[in-house]
């Protein structure tokens, strides 16, 4: 996941920086929420419907 897409992306649910985790596929929250949303074919999939929760 490129550093230019990193910083436009926020999260659509808290409004926190998004940063990438290679190992799970996945973009973390680390803002308030601490969602975490899937990466899908290369494409990240920002619906707040789709994303985990940190006790998840």
């Amino acid at each position: 996941m490129s550093k230019t897409l990193l910083d436009i992306l926020a999260c659509p649910a808290c409004k926190g920086e998004i940063q990438h985790d290679e190992a799970a596929q996945k973009l973390v929250c680390v803002g308030e929420c601490q969602r975490r949303y899937p990466i899908r074919d290369g494409i990240p999939v920002m619906l707040i419907d789709e994303a985990e929760m940190p006790d998840e």
